[in-house]
């Protein structure tokens, strides 16, 4: 019997092992939780960040944190899977009302939901599908807007300095570096002419296998922004490794796998649910995240 072949490398993760969470601060904690646990249907973290000062929205393995401390908007968009694209615009449509006056808007398409929070966040919200692993609830991609240009030295920084696979391809016509960030995960920086505004200091959260090797190589080369704590460090400069030009800034919360918050369970719930329609046994989210 001829023993099975299997391609190894497409169960490789490489460096980045998780994707945990995007943060944009906002300046309303009511229009926040509207558009993002009623809208959404994401949930509220019930365990931390309970005060009116911040909100942990928990999608899947995954969350978008949401300080009270003033707009921020992440230069490009976020990708969300949600496990019913029918009942979330049905949400969406109810949150309409309320949120006028606001940045949000919605609109349906053939197999997504584009949909901008009251301060001007984009999200595109997909159905599962086999692009998203089995991944029917979580955050599978971050897509930024880059300079004409910086994709192959992106790219470069992402395989030499954090030590996780990146590729150069094609997104909406136009070049992107797209780095693996997870199962199913991707942190994408497509290419545009389009001027962008100044960056804002929202950021990522990534978990990493080899904690000291990218921060050594960071280090040395003045990249380092804060030393948190022994299981932390963040930066914010994307540079070309070969010639150390700036190319890009997004903060990146890094942490170790040591981390008290690695692979902390969270909750989901059925947004499904309610109180003149309930199913016993059915408030938590029972899909794969």
């Amino acid at each position: 019997m001829t023993a099975p072949s299997y391609d190894r490398s497409q169960q490789t993760l490489g460096n980045i092992v998780h994707l945990e969470h995007v943060n944009v601060s906002h300046d309303d904690q009511a229009a926040a939780t509207l558009f993002y646990i009623v809208g959404l249907g994401l949930t509220r973290d019930p365990y931390l960040m309970v005060g009116l000062d911040n909100m942990w929205a928990n999608v899947g393995r995954s969350q978008v944190h949401l300080p009270t401390r003033g707009k921020q908007v992440l230069r490009g968009r976020i990708g969300l899977v949600l496990p019913d694209l029918a009942a979330a615009k049905q949400r969406l449509e109810k949150i309409a009302k309320p949120l006028a006056g606001t940045a949000f808007q919605f609109s349906g398409h053939a197999d997504f939901i584009d949909a901008t929070c009251p301060w001007g966040n984009q999200y595109r919200l997909h159905a599962p599908a086999p692009e998203f692993g089995p991944t029917t609830l979580g955050l599978p991609y971050v897509e930024f807007n880059a300079p004409r240009g910086s994709a192959p030295g992106i790219v470069r920084f992402y395989q030499q300095i954090l030590r996780t696979p990146a590729a150069l391809t094609t997104q909406d016509g136009a070049p992107a570096a797209v780095v693996t960030a997870g199962k199913s995960q991707r942190l994408i920086y497509r290419e545009t002419d389009a001027p962008q505004p100044p960056y804002d200091g929202h950021h990522v959260q990534i978990y990493i296998a080899d904690f000291a090797g990218p921060h050594d190589a960071l280090a040395e080369r003045g990249l380092i922004t804060e030393e948190s704590d022994p299981y932390q460090y963040r930066f914010v400069k994307i540079v070309d490794p070969d010639n150390g030009k700036a190319l890009f800034e997004i903060e990146h919360e890094v942490r170790s796998l040591t981390h008290p918050l690695y692979a902390r369970e969270l909750v989901n719930r059925n947004p499904q649910q309610s109180n003149t329609r309930y199913a016993r046994n059915g408030d938590r989210y029972a899909g794969v995240y």
